[in-house]
C-alpha cells in the first residue's frame, strides 16, 4: 500500500471516529430531551446551555469539561446526560473563569454520583488555577435512590461545601445564581459563595421544602413563602439580590465579573502565537487507523507547535521517548511524547538494538526524568503526549534497572510544580499511563483523542490472560473446554474488555476531561496554561531518587 493511500485511509478512519464523537455530543447537548425542555420554557426559564451561552462573552473560546460524564451509565434510572450539569472554562467580561450550570431537564437537575464527581472536578480546576467560579444553580438535590453513593464519603456531595469554604479562604471569587430549585444541603453552595443572587418566580432556596416541613413539624406553608426570592432577599437576608428573569440575573454576574481585580501571575513565557508551518489537518492522515501500527510521533508534534519548531532534548539518547522545547499558541512548553517509531537504542554495553515504538525503556525513562526536572527549574509548563504500551519487560530490562529508572521518571513527574497537561492520542496502558502523567498524577487538564485506548494492558494480551484464568478455574472443577468453547469464551472476554478501553468509557467516568478533535489540542493547551498562569508556582522538590 502506497504512503498516499495509507494516509487517506487513516484520514477517513479518524474523521469517521470524530463524526461519531460529534454525533454523540450533539445528543448529549439535548439534555433530558424535548419534553422536559418545554416545561422549563413554560416557566419562563432559559435552558441550561442557553444560560451558559448568554453569560459567556460572545465569540469567545470555551472548553467544556466532562460532556461525556455519565455516558451509557445509569440505564435503569433513564440515563444522566452530561451528569446533569454543564461545566467548562470560558470568559465572562474578559475574565477567564470556571462555569458550573445544573441542567434541570435531567431529573430536575438531581445529583447522581457522577454529578458530584463532575462538580468536584470543576472546583478542583478553579482551586488549582485560582480561577473565579460561577454556579448557575437549578437542582432538586441528591438523587435519593442512589443517596448512598453520593452522600457520606470524602469525595461525595459534602466535599463541595468544604471546597466553597477553602476557595473563599484562598481568595478565589465565587458567584452563585439561584435560577431554579436549590434545596437541602445544596442550599449551602450559593450561601457559601461571595455573591448569591436569585430569580423571582422560579428561584427558591431552603433546607426543607413544603412537603418535608409538613411531615416534620406539621406546618402548612408553600415553597415561595418558605424560600422564594422575596423571602430570602428581603426577610431572611440569605440572598444578596433578586432579579425578574434569567437574563437580568446573568447580566448582574457579568457586571460583577467586570469589576474583579488583577491577580498575581505565575509568569509563564508567552510570545505572539503563530500557526504550525506544517498543516495541522495532516494529523488525521498521519495517525494510524490501527493502534498497533507505528508512525513518526515527531510529525504529530510538528503539526501542533508554533512554526513547527521543536528543539529536541538528548535527541540521540533514550529514543523511545521524545522530549523537547516548543511553543503552543505562543506559550513556551516542554513536551514529553512517546515515540511510536521502531528505533535503534543503545544497550548498556554500547551495541545497538531495535526498540519497540510506544514502549518505555530505561534510557528513555532516565532522559524524561531529567527533562521534567529541567522544565521545573526553568518554569516551563509540561505537555505529555501519550501513546504508550508500558515499560519494557524481560530479564535484560530488569537487570538493567527498569524499575529504578521508571520510578525516577514517576518521581520527577509526580512532584512537578509547573502545570502538566496530558493528551492521550493513542494507547495509554498500564504503568505507562502513570509515568506519562495519567489522571492520578494531577494534570491540570487531561483529554483524549478519539483514537485513544486506556487500560491496564492491550485488549489481546488481557483477553488471553483472562482466558487462562477462566480455563484454570474450570480445570479445578474437573471440567474441560473444547476449542470451540475456548474461542467463544475468548471472543466474549475480548469484546467486554475492549468496550472498557474506549475513550467514551473513560470520559463517562471522568478519567479524562473530554474527547477532543486533534485540531482542538492547541486551544485546550493554550487555555489551560492561561488558567494555570493565575496561580504562582510552588518550589520544586523532587525528593529521594534511586540512582
Amino acid at each position: 500500500m502506497s504512503a498516499d493511500i495509507q494516509f487517506n485511509k487513516n484520514e477517513d478512519q479518524n474523521m469517521l471516529m470524530w463524526d461519531t464523537v460529534k454525533a454523540r455530543l450533539n445528543k448529549i447537548a439535548e439534555g433530558g430531551g424535548a419534553k422536559p425542555a418545554a416545561k422549563q420554557k413554560e416557566k419562563g426559564k432559559m435552558l441550561c446551555r442557553e444560560r451558559v451561552d448568554y453569560l459567556r462573552d460572545k465569540n469567545s473560546p470555551w472548553i467544556e469539561i466532562g460532556a461525556f460524564a455519565g455516558y451509557e451509565m445509569y440505564a435503569e434510572q433513564g440515563g444522566c446526560p452530561a451528569g446533569g450539569v454543564v461545566t467548562g472554562i470560558g470568559y465572562v467580561s474578559g475574565k477567564q473563569c470556571v462555569i458550573v450550570a445544573n441542567d434541570a431537564t435531567v431529573k430536575a437537575g438531581a445529583w447522581f454520583p457522577i454529578s458530584g464527581k463532575k462538580n468536584l472536578r470543576a472546583q478542583e480546576i478553579a482551586m488549582e488555577n485560582r480561577l473565579p467560579i460561577i454556579y448557575l444553580v437549578d437542582s432538586a438535590g441528591v438523587y435519593l435512590p442512589m443517596q448512598d453513593e453520593i452522600f457520606p464519603d470524602k469525595e461525595h456531595f459534602g466535599r463541595i461545601f468544604r471546597n466553597n469554604a477553602v476557595m473563599s479562604s484562598m481568595g478565589i471569587p465565587q458567584i452563585a445564581a439561584v435560577m431554579g430549585s436549590c434545596v437541602a444541603g445544596g442550599a449551602y453552595l450559593p450561601i457559601m459563595s461571595d455573591e448569591a443572587l436569585i430569580v423571582e418566580g422560579t428561584g427558591s432556596i431552603f433546607l426543607a421544602g413544603s412537603y418535608l416541613v409538613k411531615a416534620a413539624i406539621g406546618e402548612d406553608v408553600d415553597n415561595e413563602t418558605l424560600g422564594g426570592a422575596t423571602t430570602q432577599s428581603e426577610i431572611s437576608g440569605v440572598i444578596d439580590d433578586k432579579f425578574p428573569d434569567d437574563k437580568s440575573c446573568l447580566n448582574r454576574i457579568r457586571y460583577i465579573m467586570d469589576k474583579l481585580g488583577k491577580y498575581e501571575e505565575a509568569g509563564f513565557d508567552r510570545k505572539k502565537p503563530l500557526a504550525p508551518a506544517k498543516p495541522e489537518k495532516e494529523i488525521m492522515g498521519i495517525m494510524p487507523a490501527e493502534r498497533t501500527k507505528p508512525y513518526k510521533t515527531l510529525e504529530i508534534i510538528e503539526r501542533l507547535v508554533d512554526k513547527s519548531e521543536f528543539e529536541q532534548y538528548k535527541e540521540g539518547y533514550g529514543k523511545s521517548i521524545i522530549c523537547g522545547y516548543a511553543r503552543i499558541d505562543g506559550w513556551a512548553v516542554g513536551i514529553v511524547a512517546n515515540n511510536r517509531e521502531m528505533v535503534k537504542g543503545k544497550k548498556p554495553g554500547g551495541s545497538s538494538e531495535m526498540q519497540f515504538g510506544g514502549v518505555i525503556y530505561s534510557d528513555s525513562a532516565d532522559k524524561a526524568a531529567r527533562f521534567i526536572m529541567n522544565c521545573n527549574q526553568k518554569k516551563i509548563p509540561l505537555v505529555f503526549l501519550q501513546d504508550v504500551t508500558g515499560f519494557m519487560v524481560g530479564s535484560r530490562s530488569e537487570q538493567g534497572g527498569i524499575i529504578k529508572d521508571g520510578a525516577k521518571m514517576v518521581n520527577a513527574m509526580s512532584n512537578s510544580t509547573v502545570p502538566k497537561f496530558t493528551i492521550i492520542i493513542g494507547n495509554s496502558y498500564g504503568a505507562g499511563n502513570y509515568a506519562m502523567c495519567g489522571k492520578a498524577y494531577d494534570p491540570r487538564l487531561i483529554v483524549a483523542w478519539p483514537s485513544a485506548k486506556i487500560a491496564v494492558m492491550g485488549g489481546e494480551q488481557a483477553a488471553k490472560v483472562l482466558l487462562q484464568i477462566e480455563e484454570m478455574s474450570l480445570k479445578a472443577k474437573g471440567e474441560t473446554i473444547t476449542p470451540e468453547a475456548e474461542k467463544a469464551l475468548l471472543d466474549k472476554i475480548t469484546q467486554r474488555y475492549e468496550s472498557q478501553t474506549t475513550p467514551y468509557y473513560a470520559a463517562a467516568r471522568l478519567w479524562v476531561d473530554a474527547i477532543i478533535h486533534p485540531l482542538e489540542t492547541r486551544q485546550w493547551i493554550s487555555m489551560g496554561i492561561e488558567a494555570a498562569n493565575h496561580a504562582p508556582v510552588a518550589k520544586y522538590n523532587v525528593g529521594v531518587i534511586q540512582t
